[in-house]
C-alpha cells in the first residue's frame, strides 16, 4: 500500500513483486504432490520450519533467518517441486489517490476515478458556470484558473475570495481545480465558477440567505448551483428561489446530510434541488450519508417522489481537495527508506530515527529513549499513547490502526504533547513494525482531506459541468436526468435510499445523451427542444425557404446555410432566405444560439 490512500472498506488485491531473494516475513511456499506432503513436511520440521497452512498441491512455511537461496538448499528434496518466496498481498481500495505530494505534483483524487470524470474532455467554450454557495474561496490557492472566477461580497460575511474557513476552498477544488503540474484536479478542471460566501467561520446562515444567493447565481449567469449545506425545515422562499433558477433550465444540487439517518434536510429535500449522498473509495454508502425516504405523507395521503431523497452518489470519504494556502496540515513517512501513506495527528516537525515497538503504549518503557515508537491502536487514547511514548524519551510517533484502513485521528483538545505523530494503515503494519528506521515530517499543506456529503456534491455538481458542457442544448433537467440513468446501480438492486440510482458516471452520462438526446428519446444530437423548421417553396420563380426556429436559449440566433452564416435574427420570428440563381439545387440549413457552437439539428431543402 505504498503511495496510495485507503478508504473504508476492501475489495480488491494488488500484486506485488519481491525485489530481493529474502520473501517477505521469511515465508516460503513449497509445491508438492498431496501424497507426498507428510515426508515434505516432517523435513520442513526438522529444519525449524513453522507451518502456516497446508493447501491443494502446497504447503507455506516460515523459515526464520532464511533467503530463498538457503530455503532451497535445505529442502533438496526429489518430491518438492518449486520453493518460491510467499509473496504479501496487500488489500486496497477500488479506487486510489494518485502518489504524490500535492504541494510538488499534480495529484488526481479518487472520485476523479471512480466517477469516471477523467474519460470525458471538458469543453471550455461551452459556457458552463457553477456558483458555489459556500463559505467563499480563498485567493491565497493557486490551483485555479482565477481568471474565470468571480463572486459576490456581503457585508455580513465579507470578501467573497477571503475564506470563512476552509469549507468552501475544498468544495471549489472538487468542482473545478485546474488541470496543471500542481495541486490536484477538479471534475470539470477550470470551469467558470461565480462564488457567494453565505457562511462565515461560525459556518452557518439562513435560508433568505441561500434563497437571495439564488437570485445572485441566476444574474451571474450560472448554469448550476452547488451547496454543500442544509438544515432541517423547509421554507418556501428558498425553495421557491431554486424552483425558479430550475424553470429557467438551470440545475440544483445539494447535501442529502451528514447524520447518518433518515432526516430530509434542505434545500435538498426541494423537489427542484438534486439531493446527493456520499460513498467512499470502494463504492460503499458512506456510514454518516443520510437517507431520507422517498415517501411523505401518511396513510391514504402518501405519495413517492424520487426527487426529495438521495437521487445518485459520489466520492465523499477522505477526498483530498484544495485548501487556504498553509490551512491544512499533510505527513509525509517512511520506513528503511520506502515512503508509506500516512495521515498527520499532531505536533508539526520532521525527525528520523530508530524504531521500538511499544505495543499499546500503556505505560512508559525506557527502551523507546531517543527512538520513533511505533505503536498499535487500542485500550487507551491516542495522547495518552503518544505522552507515554515521549514520557519515555521519544522523539516521534506511529500509531497503527487495527482495522483496515488508515487511521485518522487527533490528540484531542487539551494535547500536551510535543513530538510529531502520524496515523498509519493496518495494512502497512508488519513493514513498519519490522522497520529498523523511520522518517516522519509534518507540515502545513494549500491540500487536504474532509469527508461529508458536502464533498459528494461538489463531485456531483462538477460532472454535471462537465457532461453538460458537451450537451449545452439540454436543460438542467435533461442533465439531471442523464446522470441518474446512467449511474452505477449500488447497494440494493434498483433505486434505494442509500444511493438512489446509484454512483454517479461521467462517461457513461456522455454517451447516453450522445446516443439518446437530451431528451432521453433516441432523438440523437442534438436533443432538448432547439429545433429549426425550413420551409422551402418558389414564389415567381424565385427559391425561398422560411425558417423558423424553436427552444433557442437566447433572443438571437445565427442562421447558417450549407455551413456559411446567412444571418443573425430573432429568435422569436420567421426568417425568409431568398436564394439567387436559376434551376433546382440542395441546401443545407442549421441555426445556432448566437455567438454559440450550440445549435440545432440540420435540415436539407431540396428544389
Amino acid at each position: 500500500m505504498k503511495l496510495s490512500k485507503i478508504a473504508g472498506a476492501i475489495i480488491a488485491l494488488t500484486v506485488s513483486v519481491s525485489t530481493t531473494a529474502t520473501a517477505d516475513d521469511n515465508r516460503y511456499i513449497i509445491q508438492v504432490d498431496n501424497g507426498n506432503k507428510g515426508v515434505v513436511k516432517a523435513l520442513a520440521n526438522r529444519l525449524g520450519a513453522e507451518i502456516h497452512l497446508d493447501g491443494n498441491g502446497f504447503i507455506s512455511a516460515t523459515f526464520a533467518g532464511k533467503d530463498l537461496s538457503q530455503v532451497k538448499g535445505l529442502l533438496n528434496n526429489p518430491h518438492i517441486k518449486l520453493v518460491e518466496a510467499d509473496q504479501r498481498r496487500h488489500l486496497m481500495s477500488a479506487y486510489s489517490d494518485d502518489a504524490g505530494n500535492p504541494m510538488t505534483q499534480q495529484v488526481t483524487p479518487y472520485a476523479v476515478y471512480q466517477s469516471q470524470a477523467d474519460q470525458v474532455a471538458f469543453n471550455a467554450s461551452a459556457g458552463m458556470k457553477v456558483c458555489v454557495i459556500d463559505s467563499g474561496l480563498d485567493a491565497s490557492n493557486t490551483d485555479f484558473e482565477w481568471n474565470n472566477i468571480s463572486g459576490d461580497n456581503d457585508s455580513g460575511t465579507g470578501n467573497w475570495n477571503e475564506n470563512g474557513g476552509p469549507h468552501g476552498t475544498h468544495v471549489a477544488g472538487t468542482i473545478g481545480a485546474a488541470d496543471n503540474s500542481v495541486g490536484v484536479v477538479g471534475m470539470a478542471p477550470g470551469v467558470d465558477m461565480h462564488i457567494i460566501k453565505v457562511f462565515n467561520a461560525d459556518g452557518w446562515g439562513y435560508s433568505s440567505d441561500l434563497a437571495h444567493a439564488a437570485d445572485l447565481c441566476s444574474a451571474a449567469g450560472a448554469n448550476i448551483i452547488s451547496m454543500s449545506l442544509g438544515g432541517g425545515g423547509s421554507n418556501s422562499t428558498e425553495s421557491n428561489a431554486f424552483q425558479s433558477f430550475v424553470d429557467a433550465g438551470g440545475l440544483v444540487v445539494a447535501a442529502a446530510g451528514n447524520d447518518g439517518n433518515n432526516v430530509r434536510s434542505y434545500p435538498a429535500g426541494y423537489p427542484s434541488v438534486m439531493m446527493i449522498g456520499a460513498n467512499d473509495a470502494d463504492n460503499n454508502i458512506a456510514d454518516f450519508s443520510q437517507f431520507p425516504s422517498c415517501t411523505s405523507g401518511r396513510g391514504k395521503r402518501a405519495t413517492t417522489d424520487e426527487t426529495i431523497c438521495v437521487e445518485v452518489t459520489a466520492g465523499g470519504v477522505d477526498t483530498l481537495s484544495t485548501y487556504p494556502a498553509g490551512m491544512a496540515t499533510a505527513s509525509n513517512m517512511s520506513a528503511d527508506g520506502a515512503a508509506y501513506a500516512s495521515s498527520a495527528m499532531e505536533n508539526s516537525g520532521a525527525i528520523a530515527g530508530g524504531t521500538y515497538y511499544m505495543g499499546t503504549a500503556e505505560a512508559t518503557d525506557s527502551g523507546a529513549n531517543g527512538n520513533i515508537c511505533v505503536i498499535d491502536r487500542g485500550v487507551i487514547s491516542f495522547h495518552d499513547k503518544v505522552a507515554n511514548c515521549e514520557s519515555s524519551g521519544g522523539v516521534g510517533a506511529v500509531i497503527i490502526n487495527n482495522e483496515a484502513g488508515m487511521l485518522f485521528g487527533t490528540l484531542g483538545d487539551t494535547n500536551t504533547t510535543t513530538i510529531p505523530a502520524v496515523g498509519a494503515a493496518f495494512e502497512d503494519r508488519a513493514a513498519i513494525v519490522a522497520a529498523s528506521n523511520i522518517s516522519i515530517d509534518i507540515g502545513t499543506s494549500d491540500y487536504g482531506f474532509m469527508s461529508g456529503t458536502s464533498m459528494a456534491t461538489p463531485a456531483v455538481s462538477g460532472v454535471a459541468a462537465l457532461v453538460w458542457s458537451n450537451h449545452n442544448q439540454c436543460t438542467g433537467s435533461e442533465i439531471r436526468e442523464a446522470l441518474k440513468a446512467t449511474a452505477m446501480d449500488s447497494g440494493a438492486a434498483g433505486n434505494d435510499v442509500y444511493f438512489g440510482y446509484g454512483i454517479v458516471k461521467a462517461a457513461a452520462a456522455d454517451a447516453y445523451l450522445t446516443a439518446n438526446g437530451c431528451a432521453g428519446d433516441g432523438g440523437g444530437e442534438p436533443g432538448g427542444d432547439f429545433a429549426l423548421t425550413a420551409d422551402g417553396y418558389k414564389s415567381k420563380g424565385v427559391k425561398k425557404v422560411d425558417l423558423t426556429v424553436n427552444g433557442a436559449a437566447g433572443s438571437n440566433v445565427d442562421l447558417y446555410r450549407d455551413g456559411s452564416k446567412i444571418a443573425t435574427t430573432s429568435a422569436s420570428s420567421t426568417y425568409t432566405d431568398t436564394i439567387s440563381g436559376k434551376g433546382g439545387g440542395t441546401f443545407t440549413y442549421k441555426a445556432c444560439d448566437e455567438g454559440t457552437t450550440t445549435c440545432t439539428a440540420e435540415q436539407t431543402v431540396v428544389f
